[in-house]
């Protein structure tokens, strides 16, 4: 499976001190609840919101500034959070990429753009790349000179030219879901369909975009949902005035089939429906973090959700979080696959797994499950790997 997103690098990003995480396709971040999953993923949310949207406002959503960096320094205005990603191969010609920023608070709730770099690797070697230090620009790429916003990013004004725009195409294209049933249980605004909200409230409009632009995708849905649904034939958006709503078909016996709306049906069925929503919707997502997906799903259909996102990390990458034994039961899913997400010190950390548990996956002896059942899926302890010290750096020295 292609590995779009290498590693991301989080410094002084909510809970997370500093950290340099490395991906496989899927990837499983497994934690038990308050370990900081969902402050990790947010880190995907963040930056691609950002590629779309004012800076200003993806700190707002999220309580501003403050509420985004991380506090364990214990001074008013603590150190610059940064972000920052490396790539493999983004098409046909870029073999690898990377991408970074750094943000420093300042006096009332303010914040500004220190450092951010962009570089990208052709398939001969040529690479080409920008470099700003606050407001001093550099690139190699000739033409390219931005004005700068000490409170906005570089790559959303520059990601058009014809080099940068992987990069900006793959960051402002991921997509982190937590599916809630309430939301496809209710009347819904029509809208574009062309993404899906994180919360899954636009599912019937992204449903009637899949139906457009690639109708045997719908039929495939309704297979997969019928295997995790018994007896569920078929769903498809209805029409009530300026709303739309869902409708599922269910089908007992010789042609005895019965019609129900979305508030007739089960939170695992509607949550299931999310997940295919969002793993259908044109045009298709870099990569999607879906957050437990056994949530309100039953044990048993778990099998048919994992093999979803299995044959999906074929087109996209997929990072999963979950604390749930069932999902890991899936025979394929190895040591590589995994990431521990634990709480240490008053910070999260996310490891591979620990040696131990390294050899109990590759010698056969238990599955990640198992391991999880006996409380053995282990990260190393603190301070026991020296991680290499570059994967850690946000920028890199350029020509």
């Amino acid at each position: 499976m292609n590995v779009l997103i290498r590693s991301l690098i989080l410094k002084r990003f909510r809970s997370i001190p500093s950290d340099g995480v490395e991906f496989d396709n899927p990837t499983f971040l497994v934690g038990r609840n308050g370990s900081g999953k969902s402050n990790f993923v947010d880190a995907f949310a963040f930056l691609a919101e950002a590629m779309v949207s004012p800076l200003q406002a993806v700190f707002d959503k999220r309580g501003g500034i403050s509420a985004v960096r991380n506090r364990t320094s214990g001074k008013s205005y603590p150190p610059n959070l940064g972000l920052g990603v490396t790539f493999g191969q983004l098409n046909g010609e870029i073999r690898s990429g990377r991408y970074a920023f750094e943000i420093r608070a300042v006096p009332n709730y303010g914040f500004e753009v220190t450092r951010e770099q962009c570089s990208i690797q052709i398939k001969d070697g040529v690479q080409y790349w920008f470099d700003r230090e606050k407001k001093r620009f550099k690139s190699n790429i000739r033409g390219l000179e931005p004005a700068i916003d000490a409170a906005s990013l570089s790559l959303p004004v520059v990601g058009g030219e014809a080099r940068l725009a992987p990069i900006l195409r793959n960051l402002a294209t991921m997509r982190v879901y937590s599916i809630e049933p309430s939301k496809l249980r209710e009347m819904q605004d029509p809208d574009s369909g062309i993404s899906l909200r994180p919360d899954g409230s636009n599912a019937t409009s992204v449903l009637q975009e899949i139906a457009r632009q690639a109708p045997d995708d719908v039929q495939r849905i309704n297979e997969i949902l019928a295997s995790i649904v018994p007896n569920t034939k078929r769903v498809r958006t209805m029409k009530h005035g300026k709303k739309l709503s869902l409708e599922f078909t269910q089908e007992w016996g010789a042609n005895k089939r019965l019609n129900f709306e979305a508030y007739n049906m089960s939170d695992g069925t509607l949550r299931a429906l999310g997940l295919l929503a969002a793993v259908f919707q044109r045009p298709t997502p870099s990569l999607i973090v879906i957050e437990e997906p056994e949530a309100t799903i039953h044990p048993g259909a778990l099998g048919a959700v994992l093999d979803l996102l299995r044959h999906a990390s074929r087109k996209m990458q997929i990072l999963v979080t979950t604390h749930s034994p069932e999902v890991l039961d899936a025979k394929w899913i190895q040591d590589g696959h995994l990431r521990i997400v634990s709480w240490q010190e008053g910070a999260t950390r996310v490891s591979p797994v620990s040696d131990a548990t390294r050899q109990a996956l590759q010698g056969h002896l238990m599955g990640a499950g198992e391991l999880l059942r006996s409380n053995a899926l282990n990260a190393p302890p603190l301070f026991h790997d020296v991680a290499n010290p570059q994967q850690n750096l946000l920028f890199e020295d350029l020509a």
